[in-house]
Parts: C-alpha cells; sequence; structure tokens
C-alpha cells in the first residue's frame, strides 16, 4: 500500500469524480469531498455550493496532498444560439470556480512536502468541434489557468490537466442516449470506443501520486487516440 495521503475532491458525486474518489479509497487514502450532495459515507464531506463560495476550512485538515476540481458542462448549441449568460454560466463553472477553490485551499497545498492539482479540460480545445465554442472557450481559459499556475508554484505545487474525449458519465447522457448514438461515438475513435469514467479517473490518481512527481505543467490527452491519429 502506499503511503496514505490527503486529497479533496470538488465534485465527487457522479462520474468522474466518483470515479476518482473510489480509487483514492481503495488505496486506503483520507479524501474530503465537497459538494452540494454526497451520496456515500465512505470518505468526509464538506457541504459546498460553487455558487455561494462557501467553503469551510475549518472542515478541512492541516495539510492537502492533492487537489481536484471537477465540475463541468456539456452545452453543445450553435455559436448564434448560445446567449451571453451561457457563455459566462460555463467561464464562471469551470474557471471562476476552480480559481476560487485552489485560492481557498492553496495555504493548505503549501503545507505539504510536495501536492498536486487536477483540472479537467476537454479535446474540443485543441480540436476544432461544431457547436463547442462555449465549454472550449472556457476549458481553453483553463488551460491557460493550468500552465500559469504549474510555473507559479514550482516546485512545490504540481499543476495539470485532463483533457478527455467524450467519456460515459451523467454529464453525457444526453449525446449517448441510444445504442446508435453510442456506436456512432465509439466509432470515431481510433481504439473504437469511448472513455469511460475509470480510464480518466485513473489518470487522475495517477497525475495526484508521486508516481508522477517530475510532470507538472501538462494538458494529457485522454482521448482514445482521437486528437492525434487516424486509422
Amino acid at each position: 500500500m502506499t503511503d496514505s495521503k490527503k486529497y479533496l475532491i470538488i465534485g465527487a458525486s457522479s462520474g468522474v469524480g466518483s470515479a476518482v474518489l473510489n480509487i483514492l479509497n481503495a488505496d486506503q487514502h483520507q479524501v474530503i469531498t465537497a459538494s452540494r450532495r454526497d451520496v456515500t459515507d465512505s470518505h468526509a464531506h464538506i457541504p459546498f455550493d460553487l455558487t455561494k463560495d462557501e467553503l469551510n476550512l475549518s472542515l478541512l485538515p492541516d495539510s492537502l496532498d492533492g487537489l481536484v476540481y471537477c465540475p463541468g458542462s456539456i452545452n453543445l448549441k450553435p455559436f448564434h444560439r448560445i446567449t451571453d449568460q451561457e457563455f459566462i454560466e460555463e467561464f464562471t463553472l469551470n474557471v471562476i470556480g476552480a480559481i476560487k477553490v485552489i485560492r481557498k485551499v492553496l495555504p493548505l497545498l503549501k503545507n505539504s512536502q510536495q501536492s498536486s492539482i487536477v483540472l479537467f479540460s476537454t479535446i474540443a480545445v485543441q480540436q476544432g468541434m461544431p457547436f463547442h465554442s462555449s465549454i472550449a472557450a472556457a476549458k481553453g481559459a483553463l488551460e491557460g489557468l493550468t500552465r500559469s499556475l504549474a510555473a507559479e508554484f514550482a516546485p512545490k505545487i504540481r499543476v495539470n490537466g485532463i483533457a478527455p474525449s467524450l467519456t460515459n458519465t451523467p454529464l453525457a447522457a444526453r449525446l449517448l442516449s441510444s445504442d446508435e448514438k453510442k456506436k456512432t461515438s465509439d466509432e470515431r475513435h481510433p481504439l473504437k470506443r469511448i472513455g469511460k469514467a475509470e480510464d480518466i479517473a485513473r489518470l487522475a490518481a495517477f497525475l495526484l501520486s508521486s508516481q508522477s512527481s517530475w510532470i507538472t505543467g501538462q494538458i494529457i490527452h485522454a482521448d482514445g487516440g482521437l486528437s492525434s491519429i487516424r486509422v
């Protein structure tokens, strides 16, 4: 068993966040989650509403070895139908939310010998896709934040991002609502399947761990080969 670490996951009630929680629990780390709702008693949980910016630090340990920020969105619309408010909401959830949480827990991350922050982008930032303008714009900003913070926080805190392709989670349920849609999505990827939450979660757990201690400032594509190869 690896040495027990202390991790905070923002948004672990479903999807990739829940899968990260399960992996860290299985490795017997101390995991604290923060979200509006909690679905399991296998860890410490802090009620947290991102819109109210109320993260109670008194419920956290004195130091954190890692932070995972999972909240995300899939708002796929033609550009002319996306309102200014929808662009703002997407940016607020994906970027401002991460900024607020990192600012809050930064002293706790600094108290660890070396800590790690994992953020989530999307393949659509570097590979243009129709109807992705709002999410690509927000996640593109998050990628810039990832690299900037990695430079600023080095060598004490590592900061990396994961850019998945379509992953089978509740967030993507509308895009995978039939066998035909799933098959079409599978076939688009060189590895002939879409991602599973566990695929992304295992990468996140690796980036949190000391096994990735020489990796920072990276946006790692976990996308079944879609962004880089054609077969």
